[in-house]
């Protein structure tokens, strides 16, 4: 069974209750539809109850009747959740008619439907720009405790495998911290352990990148990356961690042994967290392209309940598995 079955399998099990705020899209509908259909969760749109039986029928999808539909304009739990905003946001002023305008906004209901517990995750992005999305995340969510930084990983596919763990990689982070620090980066290298660990299934082999293996440059960016490495080791001592590692030197054995000899991740890397967004970024993204990898995610790390962002280019298949993927770490958490 590939990884992605055996995500969704997972998921299936567990039966976590997703929340989709972006209900009228085309692309979230149909996955909406597609997961019920699958069983991989119980499902939550926000909208108007007609008007998403409309789209639905429009489109022919036959499952939306098994989810749960929450009406912003008629919502139930309107002053309660108004009450939780104003506590969480008292310091900065917010009044109650500020956040009964909020949640008439479907990013900000599901938001606070996860904190105030009547929700498990939610998959957005298909329709929002990333900002939009952690906004109400990192306002209401916020990050787990000990973590600072927020954070985006890849699972990638590859059709060769002999690389990572029988051609399963995570890269990270591609989606989120520019220019994390010494500490940040540290984090998204424990977190990204972790989700490789509940997510992908095999234990990780982290390997932290730079264009130095052990020394061989000299430079400030050298040095992030060898603190970096030393700080994630005592935030987790049960993970495998090494660096600085040049790309080559963590996945090509031969390199790795000349460059690194002794090191149990060098050479066999199958987690590459690197030293910037843009070097992440561009690497996922050539990966996918050069090689025809499939790129899972981003699957966001750091939050205290798993929000998800989609690139905005998602197909409904990306969805799908975004919400499998959600329910997953919703279980773990």
């Amino acid at each position: 069974m590939d990884l992605l079955n055996l995500i969704k399998e997972k998921a299936k099990k567990q039966q976590q209750r997703i929340v989709l705020p972006e209900s009228y899209e085309e692309r979230t509908i149909r996955a909406a539809d597609t997961a019920l259909k699958e069983q991989l969760a119980q499902i939550i749109l926000i909208g108007n109850p007609d008007k998403l039986i409309q789209v639905a029928q429009k489109f022919g999808l036959t499952h939306i009747n098994k989810a749960q539909i929450l009406d912003p304009d008629n919502n139930p739990k309107k002053e309660e959740y108004a009450n939780l905003m104003v506590e969480i946001r008292k310091s900065k002023g917010l009044t109650k008619n500020q956040a009964y305008e909020l949640l008439l906004d479907p990013l900000y209901l599901a938001t606070i439907m996860i904190k105030n517990g009547d929700a498990d995750g939610e998959v957005a992005g298909a329709n929002n720009a990333t900002g939009d999305v952690l906004r109400p995340a990192l306002q209401y969510i916020k990050t787990k405790p000990g973590i600072s930084v927020v954070s985006g990983a890849f699972i990638m596919l590859l059709n060769d495998k002999q690389f990572g763990e029988s051609g399963i990689m995570v890269f990270a982070d591609c989606a989120v911290a520019p220019n994390p620090s010494a500490r940040e980066l540290a984090e998204i290298a424990v977190a990204t352990g972790h989700t490789t660990r509940f997510i992908a299934g095999f234990e990780p082999r982290i390997a932290m990148l730079s264009f130095s293996t052990k020394g061989s440059a000299k430079h400030e960016m050298v040095d992030k990356v060898k603190m970096a490495t030393e700080i994630a080791k005592k935030l987790d001592p049960s993970l495998m961690i090494d660096g600085e590692l040049q790309a080559d030197a963590a996945i090509i054995e031969s390199i790795g042994k000349m460059k690194s000899p002794g090191s149990e991740i060098a050479g066999h890397a199958n987690v590459l967290i690197f030293p910037s967004l843009e070097s992440g970024n561009i690497a996922y993204k050539l990966v996918q392209r050069l090689a025809k990898a499939e790129a899972i995610g981003p699957i966001l790390q750091g939050m205290a309940a798993p929000i998800n962002d989609l690139s905005r280019g998602c197909s409904v298949s990306d969805i799908v598995n975004l919400i499998a993927i959600t329910a997953i770490q919703a279980a773990a958490k």
